[in-house]
């Protein structure tokens, strides 16, 4: 990744972790990184629990001081209204969330979200002043009918177009096929997708926003592959899907620039 860039590092714990459990792995990944000598104007690290330890974890965090942003799985299109079981941005951005993850293949897939739907739920974190970390990501099929880049390619610019080159957003490519298989994408084929997905943003937002953009890469990443997905020019970070859910793992992971230089 560019210099530039500050890495993000995203844990997103989906459907794990109660309110308790969430409490006690997010003090013991503290103590981890503080033993470590973690610097975190080095590496930003976001957690992403479940909804209902948003408010466990919001007091934590203030109260012991520790160096993480806190985001949401998912958010309604909707600020209001009768959306049984949808949560907006505003409570989310009333709870101290920084980020709020849309897109996610599993939420395409379990709850049939469009491009379109992706779209209004980015437009919607940016009234709340949260960040978007929008997902694009192609299937096996996908990749087996039109290569690598142009399913991640055409879900981005459907959002690109809903957003202005003025709001903050993170873009996390998530190969569908590598998500929780133990079989990540090569370095090599995250940054050829990087680079088209940066070009997009350029064509779209200008290059000086292409320029500092975050894009991540998430797919079966862990504390073993993660320097060599690091030291590519366009992977400025990691969306972490279960590797998040051990400390030990975790906190390797996030200590990435020990092992990394990183491209100027």
């Amino acid at each position: 990744m560019a210099t530039m860039r500050r890495p993000l590092i995203a844990g997103n714990w989906k459907m794990n972790l109660d309110h308790l459990q969430a409490i006690a792995f997010t003090q013991k990944l503290g103590w981890a990184l503080k033993d470590a000598k973690y610097i975190a104007s080095d590496v930003e690290v976001a957690l992403f629990p479940p909804f209902t330890d948003l408010r466990s974890l919001q007091t934590l965090i203030n109260a012991d001081s520790l160096p993480f942003e806190l985001g949401a799985q998912d958010l309604s299109m909707h600020d209001d209204g009768a959306h049984t079981g949808d949560v907006s941005g505003g409570f989310l951005k009333a709870l101290e969330c920084s980020y709020v993850i849309v897109g996610h293949s599993e939420r395409r897939a379990d709850h049939h979200e469009t491009d379109d739907t992706v779209a209004a739920k980015s437009v919607a974190a940016r009234r709340h002043q949260l960040t978007p970390i929008v997902c694009v990501g192609e299937t096996a099929e996908d990749l087996e009918l039109h290569g690598a880049s142009k399913v991640p390619v055409d879900q981005l610019t459907v959002v690109l177009n809903a957003l202005s080159k003025d709001d903050d957003y993170v873009i996390a490519y998530e190969p569908v096929w590598a998500i929780g298989s133990g079989q990540a994408a090569t370095a090599d084929q995250a940054n050829d997708v990087a680079r088209a997905l940066r070009e997009t943003i350029a064509s779209v937002h200008g290059p000086d926003k292409a320029e500092a953009t975050r894009i991540l890469y998430g797919g079966s990443v862990k504390a073993a592959n993660i320097a060599s997905f690091m030291a590519r020019e366009h992977v400025d970070g990691a969306l972490v899907g279960g590797a998040s859910l051990d400390v030990s793992e975790f906190s390797s992971l996030i200590q990435f620039p020990k092992h990394v230089t990183l491209d100027s």
